[in-house]
């Protein structure tokens, strides 16, 4: 049974975590997910992404009956491996949403953080509990964290272990949008949806603005900023823009279709990634 099942909706791929009972990652899991991360990074048609572990939970961390048996060498093997693959789902091109049901615990979280939009269940459960086992994240928890809520709050979530609610994520900036629990797929396919009719090459360059810019000086991000931003007004999108506010005012723009060059249509159809229908 494929641990990640891979469903396209248009130009929006959901991952679903299907590793029962608890979506805990092991090695295989691990690896199909960086496959499928490698597979929409080179996409052509998918033009966003849901995180999404199904209507009961998004995923409970590491396997840790595996951990337990594991020596030093074969642990920061085994961690050096799921850190990758979570940097490369944070690093996709195109924006990544997270759907959350029940509890993100762990590496749960961990992969969570990954996404630039979290849509939470109200009865969700979030938290890196790893210190009471021990231990401390070691899949970008630590760092990921402080980035999102500062020092203060990531080292308080990060050394009690506690979990959080819904609620209180929202408030502190751990996650952005809370809903009922049987709305979290449909509320976060429909955020992604949005971007996904937006300028894709411009939604990349933000992106990539705002990830890499945060973690130099402000006089570097200037930079990395300016160069993006001369870089996008090249597409057929910031064409199709420009051209439709001056003749009819901001907001109503159509920009182009599959692709992130901008909306490009002429290239050959064999360079697509065929999305649809392409994993059960």
């Amino acid at each position: 049974m494929p641990r990640i099942r891979w469903e396209a909706d248009g130009p929006v791929v959901v991952l679903r975590l299907t590793n029962p009972p608890m979506n805990a990652f092991d090695s295989e899991q691990r690896r199909e997910l960086a496959a499928a991360v490698r597979e929409l990074a080179d996409s052509r048609d998918a033009r966003a992404v849901v995180l999404y572990g199904g209507e009961r939970l998004f995923a409970a961390g590491a396997d840790i009956h595996a951990l337990a048996a594991m020596g030093p060498e074969e642990i920061r093997s085994w961690n050096r491996a799921l850190q990758r693959t979570f940097d490369e789902v944070a690093r996709l091109p195109m924006p990544v949403v997270a759907g959350i049901t029940g509890y993100a615990l762990g590496g749960g979280l961990e992969l969570a953080l990954c996404a630039d939009y979290r849509v939470a269940a109200r009865d969700a459960l979030l938290g890196q509990p790893e210190v009471q086992l021990g231990i401390m994240p070691g899949s970008g928890g630590t760092q990921r964290l402080a980035r999102l809520l500062g020092p203060a709050r990531a080292k308080n979530l990060l050394m009690t272990g506690r979990r959080v609610g819904a609620e209180e994520a929202l408030r502190i900036g751990l996650v952005d949008e809370v809903v009922p629990a049987d709305e979290v797929l449909a509320a976060a396919l429909g955020y992604a949806k949005r971007l996904a009719e937006g300028p894709a090459a411009a939604l990349e360059a933000i992106k990539e603005a705002v990830d890499h810019g945060a973690d130099t000086g402000v006089a570097t991000g200037l930079a990395l900023e300016r160069s993006l931003f001369t870089g996008v007004f090249g597409t057929a999108d910031a064409a199709t823009g420009l051209r439709s506010f001056l003749e009819h005012g901001p907001g109503k723009a159509t920009f182009g279709g599959p692709g992130r060059d901008g909306g490009a249509t002429d290239h050959d159809d064999t360079d697509h990634d065929d999305t649809e229908g392409r994993r059960a």
